[in-house]
């Protein structure tokens, strides 16, 4: 199974070189690079991250929309909702769906975006770590 994992990383390396990715022609460089990104898309909760934590308000970077029908007019609202209910939901609905599995996408393309930053911020801040001690040593 290794080697069959193997010949498939090899591959995506030579195609991204060809592609013109001339950084991955170093084995080791690619296999780090993908081992980062690997660990940020499955190896962590991605519903813990530091930067969701850090922005204001959860619901201005979080996709999920919701189809909630509610009208402002007291007199005529109820006739309106019951139209809306009864016959331009039945017709939107496909769309409403469609939308909701391209948003549910988009949401996991996004936490997985935010973890592999967040696996860069904690690689840079070890190496400066790193570079500090040995700056101190010399």
């Amino acid at each position: 199974m290794k080697e069959i994992e193997s010949d498939v990383r090899s591959k995506i390396r030579r195609r991204l070189v060809k592609h013109g990715m001339p950084a991955y022609e170093d084995e080791q460089l690619f296999e780090r690079v993908r081992a980062t990104l690997q660990h940020a898309a499955d190896g962590r909760d991605l519903d813990v991250l530091l930067l969701p934590e850090l922005l204001e308000d959860e619901v201005e970077w979080s996709l999920d929309p919701q189809l909630k029908l509610s009208s402002h007019r007291q007199a005529t609202g109820g006739m309106i909702l019951f139209a809306k209910r009864k016959i331009l939901l039945p017709l939107m609905r496909w769309l409403f769906e469609y939308s909701q599995t391209n948003f549910r996408r988009q949401q996991q393309l996004n936490k997985i975006l935010l973890a592999c930053i967040e696996e860069l911020a904690v690689e840079n801040a070890r190496l400066r770590e790193d570079l500090e001690k040995l700056a101190r040593t010399s």
